[in-house]
């Protein structure tokens, strides 16, 4: 008996034997294995990620060394920390959260201990790094962006979190991933992909050589450089000009759909946004809840888009036959409509057809040409939805989809949108305010641009977007494929020969560009706000659209100007001058641009919380901006010629 269980021992021994060599050499002979073997250091290898370039080719972002101290907990030994804490320039208290932060995480994993040391910091560090056992120093690129300008569209890169770690296993604690901007719409492309070194260690946990010779390890692929649509001079003169004011420009070559411009102000340097002060920057621009630098208002403000929206109306009304582009319309400085007048600044018996409707930017005719689509069919509820179809074939109330990490829907209504108001009868008249883009119409500045582009075009538009080369790959079909309206053609041109007739003769005259023949359309809206829970009217908004030459044209524009008073000065001002830049390459209106660049809305911005009652549009609050700050624009300027 006792030979029989001797021999089953033995037996037994050697099949454990078996087995156990049977996982080091087959099964364990899998990546997917060396990433849970406690025995085996994976080191990672961070690619060099894509450079981004302006449709001209200038060099917008590329990256510099970037060091990163690493700590495993459990290999840590016992150490001078106040030394540590010296070099590193970091205090003890901080030490010891951030070395338990790392242990919860995992006692054997790397963390980020320290990120992104400067190259005279890791000078000194490397040197007695080996002072420090569990502590190592891992090399990455960081961004580093060649213009102050552009903040908005460029983005930055910040450290995971745990969400983004759950939501895709690529990224491990300490990787940089994009957040804002063509950084974040194009992360997959721009990052690369990383490369990992797995390292053997022997019992007393150090490191012996590459495990079974490198035979796992792989290469890091760096990430592909892309050129984007933004024309980095035009980009930085936008800009300039919008010191001091608040709002958005979006400008669009209506032949491709490709975004010249994408301004928001305020903006910032998005140098601001890397390194080590990175945390405290972002904590900097967040918490401004005034001025809203991190709010993209070119994409994400929604606005009552005002009297450009009117060109809306005047298609929708030549398509539904419902007027003549000559039959006339008498103003008499107004509406009525039952009980209520919306006021008019034609004179009381003026006559308008389309083009002079346009042109004076009638609300009479706009509001007579708005009723009569509504009341076409048998009654307005069925009226409603089919502007509303209409209305959305220029992109209006729906998200875009191009290629932008942020956008809004807007708002365009529709029957279902009015129920939860006028849930049994409606009226053309219960919506009377869409008529001169008030009311419930809602828009952004890049639908307004969008809007403009597709009536440059006659009927079509692309989808605007940001990216306009990718290395070795092609841009996405949806970008290059034309999105038709449902307006026919010919009613284009009579709403056209009204945008010229605006700044020829209408309210953008003082406006005018020497040899550009500019479609455009002045915007003035209503701005309320609540101030200590009382509804307020601030400065109206100033908005204006446009697009040039007036055959094929070769920019188109939307600007949005807070509390800017009415369309044509601020908002007209800062769009001629963009068209004049992009077209011409230079500027002779510079009395516009001096203007400009000695005006400041800054004081409207802080009415609302100076206590103190304030007159709204009063000229005579227009602040002036010191000689000093706006020499230092006009050097700006200078050096974009």
């Amino acid at each position: 008996m006792r030979q029989l269980l001797l021999f089953i021992s033995i037996i037994f021994v050697g099949l454990l034997f078996i087995a156990r060599l049977f996982y080091l050499q087959v099964y364990q002979d899998h990546t997917d294995n060396l990433y849970e073997d406690n025995a085996i250091r994976k080191v990672y290898d961070y690619p060099k990620r894509g450079f981004v370039y302006d449709r001209n080719g200038n060099l917008l972002v590329s990256n510099q060394p970037s060091y990163d101290v690493m700590v495993i907990p459990r290999e840590v030994k016992p150490l001078d920390t106040l030394e540590f804490c010296s070099l590193l320039k970091i205090d003890k208290e901080q030490f010891i959260k951030t070395f338990q932060k790392a242990y919860r995480y995992s006692p054997r994993l790397p963390y980020v201990f320290l990120p992104q040391l400067s190259k005279e910091d890791y000078a000194v560090l490397q040197e007695k790094m080996r002072k420090f056992e569990g502590f190592y120093i891992q090399k990455r690129s960081l961004r580093h962006y060649e213009t102050s300008i552009g903040a908005n569209v460029l983005g930055d890169i910040g450290e995971v979190n745990q969400r983004i770690m759950n939501k895709n296993p690529y990224y491990k604690m300490g990787d940089l991933i994009g957040m804002q901007g063509i950084e974040a719409s194009y992360e997959e492309i721009l990052r690369g992909v990383k490369g990992i070194k797995f390292i053997q260690k022997d019992r007393f946990n150090r490191n012996i050589g590459p495990y079974k010779n490198g035979k796992f390890d792989t290469l890091p692929e760096s990430g592909k450089d892309i050129k984007i649509t933004i024309d980095a001079t035009l980009q930085a003169y936008g800009e300039i000009l919008m010191q001091n004011k608040r709002g958005g420009i979006i400008a669009i070559e209506p032949s491709t759909g490709e975004i010249l411009s994408m301004v928001a102000a305020p903006t910032y340097n998005p140098n601001l946004l890397v390194g080590r002060d990175r945390s405290k920057n972002f904590t900097k621009l967040y918490n401004d809840s005034i001025a809203k630098p991190l709010f993209n208002r070119s994409l994400q403000g929604v606005y009552e888009p005002g009297s450009p929206f009117k060109l809306m109306n005047a298609l929708v009304a030549l398509q539904e036959g419902v007027i003549s582009t000559d039959e006339k319309i008498t103003c008499y400085a107004g509406y009525k409509y039952g009980n209520r007048f919306m006021k008019c600044h034609c004179r009381v018996g003026t006559r308008n057809d389309m083009v002079h409707g346009i042109q004076e930017s009638c609300n009479a005719y706009f509001a007579t040409v708005y009723r009569r689509i509504l009341d076409k069919p048998e009654n307005a509820s069925v009226g409603i939805d089919n502007w509303s179809k209409h209305v959305k074939s220029f992109g209006l109330g729906n998200f875009l989809n191009n290629d932008l990490y942020v956008g809004q829907k807007g708002r365009i209504p529709d029957r279902d949108y009015y129920k939860g108001i006028y849930p049994k009868t409606f009226y053309s008249t219960y919506t009377i305010s869409n008529a001169i883009g008030q009311g419930e119409v809602a828009t952004t500045p890049i639908q307004l641009a969008n809007m403009i582009s597709a009536i440059a075009n006659r009927g079509y538009y692309f989808t605007p977007h940001i990216i306009k080369e990718i290395k070795d790959e092609k841009v996405p079909n949806n970008f290059t494929t034309p999105k038709y309206t449902t307006i026919e053609k010919q009613h284009f041109e009579p709403v056209i020969e009204g945008m010229l007739n605006v700044y020829k003769y209408g309210t953008a005259s003082h406006l005018q560009i020497p040899d550009i023949e500019i479609c455009g359309k002045t915007g003035t809206v209503e701005n309320f706000v609540k101030i200590d829970s009382v509804k307020t009217q601030l400065t109206d908004h100033s908005i204006f659209v446009a697009f040039a030459p007036k055959n094929n044209p070769k920019i188109a524009i939307a600007v949005f100007v807070e509390n800017g008073y009415w369309g044509g000065r601020f908002a007209g001002r800062i769009a001629s001058l963009m068209i004049e830049k992009y077209i011409k390459g230079y500027i002779t209106r510079k009395d516009m641009e001096n203007w400009l660049l000695t005006h400041s809305l800054e004081n409207e911005y802080a009415k609302p919380y100076s206590g103190e009652p304030f007159n709204i549009n009063a000229k005579t609050t227009l602040q002036v901006i010191p000689p000093e700050e706006s020499n230092i624009l006009k050097k700006e300027i200078a050096k974009l010629e």
